[in-house]
């Protein structure tokens, strides 16, 4: 019988490459934990309508991009694609909206999109998200991007840059709206990009053609056409960025994926991995929950390229990233020394150590190969004679020293908490 195989597009992530997406899955989201920001749980699958009035129905995403299905009640349903409007959504349906402002929240989580998979692109994505709601200050946009710039810097990443423009408001995007498209009117498009240029011009600029781009050189930018209120926002924006000590680059031809963006827009971007470079974006959404049946209220949000991070690490050769699986291996030898083994064992779980232990009746020299390749800094070992003297080996697996010393789980565990923190602090 043929094996089955996981659907193209959806990665894997196993043992030992998996430590490192988990660590990055969760240094991504520290910068928000310690920034304030609570935790969402959003749902897999939501309205297709959600998406189509949210995200925008002139969007590639959800022209061509979404898993939609007619579920047993005959509803449509879509996997989610991406996460604001989920959790424009769920503000509006749990009236967070009607507390104290700004809402602050993250998520993480899988995000599905129809696409040709490639290096860096699937078709099931991982994601670290932030959504700040329910103010305007400049102050929480550079709060957010700075949250998402301190989380690759928690991760040792050195080679990426941020590209930030503005994208108007609704004030001054109409009129910049009829100069692009009068613009537009004059460029050789086909058919397809020319309804896309009457429907949403701005995603034109978006085309990464070079039969088109080379036609988009002297278009006219979204940046030189801000009105007075929204030009005052930006330099603000860029004003509070020195001061959280964030550097970025002007990027005026910068559109973003998705239709509701307005105002501070961004993309933190890794050159090393090639086409699909971008690692994460973001930026302002002032009409998106009226548009869903809210509050006018705006926002600001990311999402974070799990996936894509994790390949920035690699390019950069900071993986491995987790160094060992566990703190401690705990090797019984002889059928006298199993259940002490595992007590011990408890013993140093409840002290909050991470720690394994040989099964299968394993020798010492099998053992120590299985710790090897856990690359466990200590190993424990207790056979009959340490049973009888009260004591226990414990074997440090850097230097190949060993000490007896007592089994008392009190006096054991102090000393492991000394040696640990001493390596770790040599490391470091």
């Amino acid at each position: 019988m043929a094996s089955i195989n996981a659907p193209k597009g959806v990665p894997d992530y196993v043992p030992p490459r998996s430590r490192d997406f988990y660590h990055v899955q969760e240094s991504l989201s520290g910068s928000a934990r310690r920034s304030g920001y609570e935790y969402i749980e959003l749902p897999v699958f939501e309205s297709t309508e959600l998406y189509e009035r949210g995200v925008g129905t002139s969007t590639d995403v959800v022209q061509k991009e979404m898993y939609t299905f007619t579920d047993r009640g005959d509803r449509s349903i879509t996997l989610r694609p991406e996460g604001t409007a989920g959790v424009m959504r769920a503000v509006i349906e749990n009236r967070l909206d009607k507390g104290a402002l700004p809402v602050k929240l993250w998520y993480r989580g899988p995000f599905f999109r129809a696409e040709r998979p490639q290096h860096g692109r699937y078709r099931q994505l991982q994601q670290v998200g932030v959504e700040a709601i329910g103010s305007v200050d400049p102050i929480i946009d550079a709060e957010v991007i700075a949250i998402a710039d301190q989380s690759f810097r928690s991760l040792g990443l050195i080679g990426f840059h941020l590209e930030l423009t503005s994208l108007g408001c609704k004030e001054c995007r109409p009129a910049y709206r009829a100069k692009l498209q009068e613009f537009l009117s004059a460029c050789d498009l086909d058919p397809e990009t020319r309804e896309r240029a009457n429907v949403n011009p701005l995603r034109v600029l978006d085309d990464k053609r070079e039969v088109v781009q080379a036609q988009l050189v002297q278009a006219p930018l979204m940046i030189d056409s801000l009105c007075d209120s929204c030009q005052r926002h930006y330099d603000e924006v860029r004003a509070y960025l020195s001061i959280f000590g964030v550097e970025w680059n002007e990027a005026p031809r910068m559109v973003r994926g998705l239709d509701y963006y307005t105002r501070t827009t961004f993309e933190f971007v890794h050159p090393a991995l090639g086409a699909q470079s971008g690692i994460g974006g973001g930026g302002r959404y002032d009409g998106l929950m009226s548009e869903l049946g809210g509050s006018e209220l705006s926002g600001i949000g990311f999402g974070l390229g799990v996936d894509r991070t994790l390949l920035a690490c690699e390019a950069e050769g900071l993986t491995p990233l987790i160094d060992h699986t566990v703190d401690i291996f705990v090797i019984p030898v002889g059928e006298e020394a199993r259940e002490p083994a595992v007590s011990l064992l408890v013993g140093l779980r409840n002290a909050g150590f991470s720690a394994d232990i040989s099964v299968d009746n394993r020798g010492v020299k099998s053992a120590l190969k299985v710790a090897n390749g856990m690359k466990a800094p200590a190993v424990l070992i207790l056979g009959p004679d340490e049973i009888k003297s009260g004591s226990i080996i414990v074997k440090d697996m850097d230097s190949g020293e060993q000490v007896t010393v007592s089994l008392e789980i009190v006096e054991l565990v102090q000393l492991l908490q000394r040696n640990l923190h001493t390596k770790k602090e040599d490391e470091s």
